[in-house]
């Protein structure tokens, strides 16, 4: 779970302002922080099926919203990418 204070940050650095946290790309990022904090998570905890599958379902909802950005703005889905460090 990623603290307010690290959400504020990723909603301040890829949104319009630091309020707008309903923007595909502020929405990516905090997904992408979730996503490797379980990663790390996981790696420890082999077995933990649960947050195996909490993973699963943020991969999910992170390739749905890259993809509404790849057809709205195939420019903004490149940086972001770029921005995040994902899809090499």
């Amino acid at each position: 779970m990623l603290s307010k204070e690290r959400k504020a940050e990723l909603t301040k650095k890829f949104g319009a302002n630091e309020k707008d946290t309903g923007n595909v790309k502020v929405q990516v990022a905090i997904l992408t922080d979730e996503i490797n904090l379980l990663t790390e998570h996981l790696k420890v905890n082999k077995h933990d099926y649960s947050s195996k599958r909490a993973l699963f379902v943020k991969v999910g909802q992170r390739s749905g919203l890259l993809g509404y950005l790849n057809n709205k703005n195939h420019d903004e889905y490149l940086a972001l990418i770029k921005a995040l460090g994902i899809r090499k």
